[in-house]
């Protein structure tokens, strides 16, 4: 479940990215000097900054939950055309609009007249390269859970336990369109996007590879193009597959691939020789996780293998490091969303020899977060 580890660096600065990289760039400029921005009383300006960087997202998230981005389109809109298309007050909207104008979001060609700009064309719905769905997802619905992290430190319980305990309901539950939301964003980026982990494994001498819990089968997609002999098993919840199915067809790939639906906690399907898992195992505790990684040992042929694709944390944290920072945040991201965690190699390696698995190495993968753990059933 982290969307962090796909920032692509060779192609056109996405929004979720850039206003990551504009939350750092903003946190830099506080502590080289530059005045603060709302008053002038905070003592250190980088950790006020820090504070306050919820407000960007807001800003962009309320944007995507009021269809601003749909509504201009491609047009020049008045601040009154846009109230009544997004059923929005006039005077508070011209507000939001102003503010993402300062973000390059939209501009305003003439006072109250707004266009959207290209870097903000992702968040219209119907756009190629639609940002929304992430946007909502990271900056509404999971944002509602980083909102009880306190509390989830202090219990070692996730949002949701704690939300139940205060008989507090989630937006995930009152949103309709949630599970919609999170299929959007999982694993449906273009198959280009995963081929330096497709390329940093060699699959060459394995006939089928299974990407348990694939989602929209992004990771699949750039196997098989990598590897032209290989056969594959796509495997997640039925909703996942579904939406899969399509991609696959127009893609030229449905004939090497088997759509397969199944619950991992309960079974894993047999036939493969190779079983990948991207940001899988770190959704769950140690015992849920184990119990997966036991469903692909029984299955598993002698000579298999099991990939695990995650973040590996350091033993030590002693200095300020950005990708450290993402993969930190992902793992609280975790503690909060679901109560699972990212793991160091010493965890990954425990973690594997519970589900009677040896670790053969960890590979880190060019140009992105996560490494391949590859493990083979203990003999």
């Amino acid at each position: 479940m982290a969307v962090f580890s796909e920032l692509p660096t060779d192609r056109p600065l996405s929004l979720t990215a850039f206003l990551i990289g504009y939350s750092v760039l903003w946190g830099q400029r506080e502590m080289a000097g530059s005045p603060a921005a709302i008053g002038n009383v905070a003592q250190n300006k980088a950790l006020t900054e820090m504070a306050m960087g919820y407000s960007r997202s807001r800003v962009v998230c309320a944007a995507a939950r009021l269809g601003v981005a749909d509504a201009l389109g491609d047009d020049e809109r008045s601040v009154d055309q846009l109230a009544v298309l997004c059923g929005a007050q006039p005077a508070s909207l011209y507000r939001l609009l102003r503010a993402l104008a300062s973000f390059g979001v939209v501009a305003e060609r003439a006072p109250g007249r707004f266009v959207l700009t290209p870097f903000g064309k992702p968040l219209r719905k119907d756009a190629p390269n639609s940002e929304w769905a992430a946007i909502v997802f990271w900056a509404d619905l999971l944002a509602d859970s980083w909102s009880y992290l306190t509390e989830c430190i202090r219990t070692g319980d996730n949002a949701m336990r704690v939300m139940e305990r205060e008989g507090v309901a989630s937006r995930w539950s009152k949103d309709p369109n949630a599970a919609a939301i999170f299929r959007a964003v999982m694993g449906t980026a273009p198959a280009e996007d995963y081929m330096p982990i497709a390329r940093a494994w060699d699959f060459s001498n394995y006939h089928t590879v299974a990407d348990l819990g694939g989602g929209g089968g992004a990771l699949m997609a750039a196997a098989l193009e990598a590897f032209p002999n290989l056969q594959g098993m796509l495997v997640d919840r039925q909703e996942s597959i579904d939406q899969a199915r399509s991609r696959f067809e127009s893609e030229g790939l449905a004939a090497r691939c088997k759509l397969l639906t199944a619950d991992l906690c309960n079974s894993v399907p047999a036939g493969a020789d190779v079983y990948a898992m991207k940001h899988v195992l770190h959704g769950y505790g140690d015992e849920p996780a184990i119990g997966i990684l036991r469903n692909c040992r029984r299955v598993m042929p002698k000579r298999g293998r099991a990939l695990v694709i995650e973040f590996v944390l350091p033993d030590v944290v002693d200095h300020a490091d950005l990708e450290l920072e993402l993969r930190l945040m992902s793992d609280l991201n975790m503690l909060a969303v679901t109560g699972g965690k990212e793991r160091s190699a010493a965890e990954w390696q425990k973690l594997l020899s519970g589900a009677d698995f040896e670790c053969q190495g960890i590979i880190p993968v060019p140009g992105e977060l996560v490494s391949i753990i590859e493990a083979a059933p203990r003999v």
